[in-house]
């Protein structure tokens, strides 16, 4: 792959660029810290009114059609575009979810009338959607749900819980996987729906998490009815449709969006005295930035692999399962280190602004670990799919679900 803008890339870039300035703060005028930013009671409209302009001026999604509200350009000027933005102060991570997993679901599955009435006010940021997925006792494994949905005329009524949803406390609508034929092996009785979060029966809790934070939350289903119109696929094809949200999920969460990365913790390492002096000079502090440095630019190009098979209308391969199994580690070591760099300073993060966005990053990596596919799934994948070893035994593979024993 040629890493060098052509002609036409080199002119969106500009494009790009010199809207931003006209529209956004860049991080080098503004030291607050990624945390102290997201502390703002007021985020979440801001990220709306910054998805709205995104959008007007068309860079909400580069590569989706242009009949809904996108450019039909390659994903390369989708990368272009975030990685100018990411030299600016805006408010990120409250659609990704939603424009990046559950409305794709949408344009492969819903009807023409859906997509008109939901496509344009997600890309403009007037409503955010949610992926109900994980369940108590089926995270990783997510056919082993037992959330159910039972038809009734034409409705469906669902009863269940799902748990680590996260931004259900501020979402409109979501997708979800339920079981509607427990007679069937698990993969094979389930169906997709989207529904309102503020339907009658849908209960939302959050998760206090040891950040102080509650981004996850509990979804309760209790008698919630909705009409067969808002299935997603065939009855019974639910694995299916699950599939193309996961392929999605795996492209989107492969890499964190608005963490704290080399450039903070080298100004960090800039700032923070030592008893022999800058932290910066210290062989040790240098050696451990070398090492992220090394992984930052793998990770770069190990996506620049998923961004030339995509430009080539290609599947995208397990690379994006490399990159979260580098990434999400990386994110949390970096964390620990540099709340180790500052020592008591560390845990002060209302008074150190440094403090802040480490100790989060530190505290969150944990999560992040888990998103999108543990640390064990992910390895699963890369040792079947890329090294070709035996896949693990599965004795439940044709099983009927209500045959199998619960744990």
């Amino acid at each position: 792959m040629d890493f060098n803008d052509t002609p036409e890339e080199a002119a969106f870039r500009k494009e790009v660029r010199a809207w931003l300035d006209a529209n956004a703060t860049r991080k080098s005028d503004d030291t607050q810290s990624n945390r102290a930013r997201n502390d703002d009671p007021g985020l979440l409209q801001k990220a709306k009114e910054w998805q709205d302009k995104k959008a007007k001026a068309g860079y909400a999604r580069i590569t989706w059609p242009k009949e809904f509200g996108g450019r039909g350009g390659s994903p390369i000027l989708q990368v272009i575009y975030q990685q100018e933005e990411s030299n600016y102060l805006v408010p990120l991570g409250f659609f990704d979810i939603g424009l990046g997993m559950c409305i794709p679901t949408m344009m492969a599955y819903a009807t023409p009338e859906q997509l008109k009435r939901y496509v344009k006010p997600a890309l403009h940021g007037q409503e955010i959607w949610c992926q109900l997925f994980s369940e108590p006792a089926a995270g990783s494994d997510v056919a082993g749900i037992r959330t159910k949905a039972e038809r009734d005329g034409d409705d469906w009524i669902i009863n269940g819980q799902k748990v680590w949803t996260s931004g259900a406390h501020y979402c409109d609508f979501g997708i979800v996987i339920t079981r509607t034929d427990p007679n069937v092996p698990k993969h094979a009785g389930l169906t997709m729906f989207f529904l309102d979060m503020k339907s009658p029966g849908v209960e939302v809790r959050p998760i206090k998490q040891m950040s102080g934070g509650a981004n996850f939350n509990e979804v309760f289903f209790t008698n919630v009815r909705i009409p067969d119109s808002q299935r997603l696929g065939k009855v019974g094809e639910g694995w299916k449709a699950a599939l193309t949200t996961l392929m999605n999920e795996r492209l989107a969460v492969g890499l964190p969006s608005g963490g704290l990365d080399i450039d903070e913790l080298m100004e960090l390492a800039r700032e923070t005295e030592l008893e022999d002096g800058a932290a910066i000079r210290n062989q040790q502090v240098r050696s451990k930035i070398a090492d992220w440095y090394v992984q930052q630019q793998g990770l770069k190009l190990t996506r620049y692999r998923t961004l030339t098979a995509l430009s080539k209308g290609q599947t995208p391969g397990p690379e994006s399962s490399i990159i979260k199994i580098v990434a999400a580690p990386k994110m949390q070591d970096m964390g620990a280190f540099a709340m180790e760099l500052m020592g008591h300073a560390g845990i002060m993060k209302e008074d150190v602004p440094f403090a802040a966005g480490f100790q989060a990053q530190w505290i969150g990596g944990a999560g992040f670990r888990i998103a999108g596919g543990t640390d064990e799934i992910l390895r699963n994948i890369v040792a079947e799919r890329v090294l070709g070893l035996p896949a693990d035994i599965r004795v439940d593979k044709d099983i009927p679900f209500n045959k199998l024993t619960r744990s």
